[in-house]
């Protein structure tokens, strides 16, 4: 991705982010088709500093589960590596800002939480098919914390 792609992409997400608070939740609240989406932040794993990007979800038994699909792109989306590199994050769902525990999925669980996913926004199948020779699309889980 060029500089100018990077410098883009980096305040979309700030604008996006900026709407979704100031409206709690109720504007940026839906990704393509119709996923809902929350804001997560997650430290970042060389900076040390928190990150917040806009994040696709599917609600389980009162958890959250995200994917790192980026659309079927090569690697894994930062944010995702963050995830990996932290037991915590927070969300933003709406105006309900919560404390989570991270759980990356792995095996029969990853593939069980990625068929629901496909099976309720199928165009995560396409990501899949993309990604196939670079990556399997990584899927976490995100417990709110009491």
């Amino acid at each position: 991705m060029s500089r100018t792609m990077k410098t883009v992409f980096r305040l979309s997400t700030k604008l996006n982010n900026a709407v979704y608070r100031r409206s709690g939740g109720r504007l940026m609240n839906k990704a393509r088709d119709g996923i809902p989406v929350l804001l997560l932040t997650v430290t970042g794993r060389k900076s040390g500093t928190p990150h917040t990007s806009p994040v696709g979800y599917l609600e389980e038994d009162g958890r959250y589960v995200v994917t790192g699909s980026a659309n079927g792109l090569p690697s894994d989306p930062q944010w995702f590596k963050n995830l990996r590199a932290n037991d915590q994050a927070m969300v933003l769902v709406g105006d309900r800002e919560q404390e989570v525990s991270v759980h990356i999925a792995e095996g029969e669980e990853r593939d069980r939480l990625w068929r629901q996913i496909v099976e309720r926004y199928p165009g995560f199948g396409g990501y899949a098919k993309k990604a196939a020779d670079h990556r399997i699309i990584p899927v976490a889980v995100l417990t709110p914390r009491s």
